[in-house]
């Protein structure tokens, strides 16, 4: 399992444990609650159904007690362990107990004569852990009008929850949470594989077109190569060196990037460049070092504007700057000059020294460096050349005798190192 797939799979697992936990207390809540409320709404319902024929009687009537007292006799014990009935000015006509209704009585609340117009419920918890259900329903005669019923009476019951009862409840509710709870794990493993898939094939497609603008940065520098036959093994030569020089400074990333690519494609403004002042054996007289130089802004232009190869034109635009300001074409001097830029220089400058050229033979190690300290503090950034130091002896081993395919192996391993192909 590769990182991205560890960290995701640490990431869903969190996510979906978090969600168990918050999301299976409520589902024990409201579990419990929709338990509750349809014992308490079953109770409603058959004390309605037992108290109906008062639709029919006035429960001011002479008979009214009578009536009321067998109706409160009969939903005594059954759903309910108190009944009390009232008539329409909430005057108390009937009431029976079972024994654990005899025994809660006392510990109830009084209330006043009833008022009320719609049906309603308390929960409550008594000494000694009980459980009560305490309900509250108007008697309503039927009305064959639009009109609203008119209120006849009233029916209180007091319901006291068994402990086996509640603890199904409980129960019930626990299960609820549990299945909330494995749904969310569940949940969490089914999505895994699916955003790993996902993430799979959004990978390749953003290798695919790393690929295309990596074959892109190519063949551009096989079209520089054709124009100057000096520029084939060298823009991988120096790259890779440039790299490597930068990995001691510890850049990485998108800096890593932009340097490769800037390094590869320093001299890309060259295509612009005249033959005959590109391709001249002898030294350039004045007008045409001024043409010469323009490669640069050409090579800036040539760059900005293409997305990924934005980052290469601090490269491509201040490879020739110098760390005292004489370097051109802006003339910038020390932390103004980008780190890429200062990198590249000494990579650049060292490529150059140790290669062998038509009008030159390679230079040693020990040649190369005096030149590269001499010029230390003028046009080398001197933490940039007590970076490459170090690592000197390698590059110069490394790269002797280096041909272009060579070379080019050299730069793929930093390629896909750095650019996570």
């Amino acid at each position: 399992m590769n990182s991205f797939n560890k960290r995701t799979a640490v990431r869903i697992s969190a996510v979906s444990l978090l969600l168990a936990i918050v999301a299976s207390p409520i589902a024990w809540f409201i579990a419990r609650e929709n338990a509750e409320e349809s014992t308490v709404a079953l109770a409603m319902e058959e004390s309605r159904r037992l108290l109906r024929h008062f639709d029919a009687i006035a429960l001011s009537g002479p008979d009214a007690r009578e009536y009321a007292s067998q109706a409160a006799g009969t939903i005594t014990g059954g759903l309910f362990d108190i009944a009390e009935v009232y008539d329409r000015d909430g005057n108390k006509l009937a009431e029976s107990m079972t024994q654990d209704g005899q025994i809660i009585e006392p510990l109830l609340s009084k209330h006043g004569r009833p008022q009320y117009s719609e049906a309603s419920y308390e929960s409550l918890k008594l000494e000694g852990d009980r459980w009560i259900l305490r309900v509250f329903v108007p008697l309503q005669e039927r009305s064959d009008t639009q009109g609203a019923a008119r209120i006849t009476g009233y029916f209180e019951g007091v319901r006291v929850v068994s402990e086996w009862q509640h603890q199904q409840m409980l129960d019930d509710a626990l299960s609820a949470a549990l299945m909330v709870g494995l749904a969310s794990l569940l949940c969490g493993g089914a999505i895994y594989p699916v955003v790993i898939r996902l993430s799979a094939e959004n990978e390749q497609k953003a290798r695919e077109v790393l690929d295309s603008h990596i074959s892109m940065m190519e063949a551009l520098g096989r079209a520089i190569a054709k124009r100057d036959s000096d520029t084939g093994a060298h823009n991988y030569r120096v790259a890779w060196i440039a790299a490597r020089i930068a990995e001691r400074l510890g850049m990485r990333d998108k800096a890593m990037q932009s340097l490769i690519a800037g390094s590869f494609l320093h001299d890309v403004g060259k295509i612009g460049i005249p033959d005959a002042i590109l391709l001249k054996p002898g030294k350039l007289d004045a007008d045409e070092l001024n043409t010469m130089r323009t490669h640069v802004q050409q090579g800036e232009e040539i760059v900005t504007g293409i997305g990924w190869l934005d980052g290469a034109s601090a490269v491509v635009a201040g490879h020739h700057e110098k760390w005292d300001g004489s370097g051109y074409p802006r003339r910038l001097s020390g932390q103004d000059i980008p780190l890429a830029a200062r990198v590249f220089a000494v990579a650049d400058v060292f490529d150059a020294l140790c290669s062998k050229r038509p009008y030159k033979e390679p230079m040693g190690l020990d040649s190369a460096m005096e030149i590269l300290e001499k010029d230390t503090g003028s046009h080398f950034d001197p933490e940039v050349m007590a970076a490459f130091r170090t690592i000197a002896q390698e590059v110069f081993d490394r790269l002797a005798g280096c041909g272009e395919d060579a070379a080019r192996q050299l730069l793929e391993v930093k390629v896909r190192s750095h650019f996570g192909i």
